[in-house]
């Protein structure tokens, strides 16, 4: 398993005094309260055993009219397994999946994790590049190129970390089309789901007539849940069986406490993720103006919380690059390279910070790239 670059940098960013930073994809707001009280309430109440992998029944049930209401699925309890954080619920899914010599697409940049976990199996992942100048969207006919005998799913992530790009539905439903042809699965990673700015989030779940799609959902970025470790996996039934079954294997189940605290996150206010979506909006928009102002924007992202920085003036290797620009301006961002060969020119910004640590650490960044 490689090392994971990110890490590197947060705890380099730890030693470095006043550092500003913007390397963590980790909500800086709190659990809202109605879902802390809903979690002391099942402490109080003994709710503090184990339940069934799949899920306690009221968070099935939650999840089913967050499903209908949200995303244009239906689904019930066979579609359904709720795991610990939605990274299980996505190593879980590729278990289910991918065997050892099957080939798995994965998007070039991407989060750090799909890739060993497919490494992990003995399956073969094949990156399909998201070009900076489409704005990070898929193109399905070089993907096409990608697919041979032994590819067996492919996977995609949107809104997506690293980019903020949110994959429009007519480049799902291309993807989907393509996925039939070759009779692929396809792992879909929508935890970003709740932060969509200028555009729709779609759901290609939702057009899955033939059960080959498994979509992913977390509660971590969209109600601030990280430490609770809560997602959910909803895929056909004869795939949620297996991933069940893995759930009873690596963990038994999801917590009792954190499940209790899910169904209030669910079926209570929306307030609280609006809240959190329009900072992040304005986060955005406050990068993206310094951007431009130093002659360094490139595209808009439109979901999720980061934010891709070109940053080649500066050489062509964003791992030193990002240590560089952590000793000598004191700002901490991620390397492109954590999330692909392709992104060696690229920094990711986090945008789950402060107002004032994205003005100064944006002005800091754009000042070393442009010597200005």
């Amino acid at each position: 398993m490689p090392a994971y670059q990110i890490r590197e940098i947060m705890e380099l960013a730890w030693k470095t005094p006043d550092c500003i930073h913007l390397e963590v994809g980790q909500p800086n707001f709190s659990t809202p309260d109605y879902i802390g009280e809903a979690g002391i309430q099942a402490i109080r109440d003994g709710f503090t055993m184990y339940t069934s992998s799949r899920g306690i029944p009221a968070l099935q049930e939650a999840i089913c009219e967050k499903l209908r209401r949200k995303n244009g699925i239906e689904a019930d309890s066979s579609n359904i397994t709720v795991c610990p954080g939605a990274v299980t619920a996505l190593e879980s899914s590729v278990m289910a999946i991918a065997e050892e010599g099957d080939e798995v697409l994965i998007p070039d940049p991407a989060w750090h994790n799909p890739k060993p976990m497919v490494d992990f199996l003995g399956a073969v992942p094949v990156p399909y590049i998201l070009h900076p100048e489409t704005g990070f969207l898929p193109d399905v006919r070089e993907m096409e190129k990608l697919i041979n005998s032994r590819t067996k799913a492919i996977v995609i992530n949107t809104p997506s970390n690293p980019t903020g790009a949110v994959f429009p539905r007519a480049v799902l439903e291309d993807i989907y089309a393509l996925a039939r042809k070759y009779d692929l699965y396809i792992i879909s990673d929508e935890v970003y789901e709740d932060f969509v700015f200028d555009c729709a989030h779609f759901s290609i779940k939702s057009i899955d007539t033939d059960g080959r799609v498994v979509a992913i959902y977390g509660l971590s970025k969209s109600h601030a849940m990280t430490g609770w470790r809560l997602g959910y996996a909803i895929a056909p039934p004869e795939i949620s069986a297996v991933i069940s079954k893995l759930q009873e294997l690596l963990v038994s189940c999801a917590s009792s406490i954190s499940q209790k605290a899910a169904v209030a996150a669910l079926l209570g206010p929306n307030d609280p993720v609006e809240k959190m979506r329009d900072a992040y909006k304005i986060r955005r928009d406050i990068a993206l103006d310094i951007l431009r102002r130093y002659g360094l924007y490139e595209y808009t992202p439109n979901g999720a919380f980061y934010l891709m920085v070109n940053v080649s003036r500066l050489g062509n290797d964003s791992g030193e690059i990002a240590k560089r620009l952590l000793r000598e301006t004191k700002v901490a961002v991620a390397p492109g390279t954590a999330f692909g060969k392709s992104m060696v020119q690229y920094v990711r910004i986090s945008l789950a910070a402060s107002e004032e640590d994205i003005r100064e650490g944006m002005e800091r960044l754009c000042r070393a790239v442009t010597g200005r």
